[in-house]
């Protein structure tokens, strides 16, 4: 049996997304779709004293465009932005100074054009900290033909995979007819079972960035995604 997953990149998501990733034998970034205004592509949220606070990079277009095409507005200082938001509401977490690299190499060391690049780059740099064994793969290396479901099954078919794990909301809109005509099993992740962990303010959140776990966490992040504290 093989396992894949496909999901567009989003910006230093959440630990939902590395737990499909690490269920994954190949996950496939989904980049060559139509881009979506004020969705996870560009905009995640840190947990802060005031509740969850969104970090939103600005891009340039993204109407009528794929999410492989889209770039980054650079005359916006939100790099900067960014990393000082981060900083004044992570720095006293006990690994954030382990973590702190991470930081440096997203928003100090590249100045960032691609979007999709970027997300693409991050995601795989916490997967090996979390050593997640994956397969990565980028849509838009590829043409997959087909609309919604039907290019999906395209994809799993053309990495030979015979078992598709998908987010839930997915169960909107895809078909599992066309997954029973091709014989691949169709799995819908369950993500209502995380347990709460120590978290810097109140209440608790689940819906913020991985970092929030990095930061309070450290080596442990994993036990509370996928391990023995499930």
């Amino acid at each position: 049996m093989k396992k894949i997953a496909i999901i567009q990149s989003s910006y230093i998501p959440w630990k939902g997304y590395f737990h499909i990733i690490k269920k994954s034998d190949i996950f496939v970034f989904l980049e060559d779709v139509q881009y979506t205004r004020r969705d996870w592509r560009n905009k995640n949220f840190i947990k802060s004293v005031d509740g969850g606070l969104p970090l939103i990079i600005p891009v340039k277009g993204g109407t009528h465009q794929l999410i492989s095409e889209v770039t980054i507005d650079i005359q916006q200082n939100w790099q900067k932005e960014h990393l000082k938001t981060i900083i004044q509401n992570y720095k006293t977490a006990s690994f954030f100074e382990k973590y702190k690299f991470l930081l440096d190499e997203l928003y100090v060391e590249h100045k960032w054009h691609s979007l999709s690049k970027m997300n693409i780059y991050m995601i795989k740099k916490i997967s090996e900290i979390l050593g997640i064994q994956a397969e990565f793969k980028n849509s838009a290396d590829y043409r997959f033909c087909g609309e919604k479901t039907e290019k999906i099954v395209n994809i799993c078919k053309d990495f030979n995979a015979d078992h598709y794990i998908s987010g839930p909301r997915a169960k909107s809109y895809i078909d599992p007819q066309l997954f029973r005509e091709n014989n691949i099993t169709l799995e819908y992740m369950d993500y209502s079972k995380y347990p709460e962990y120590p978290q810097l303010y109140f209440p608790f959140e689940h819906r913020v960035s991985i970092l929030d776990m990095l930061f309070n966490l450290g080596p442990d992040t994993g036990k509370y995604i996928w391990g023995d504290k499930l």
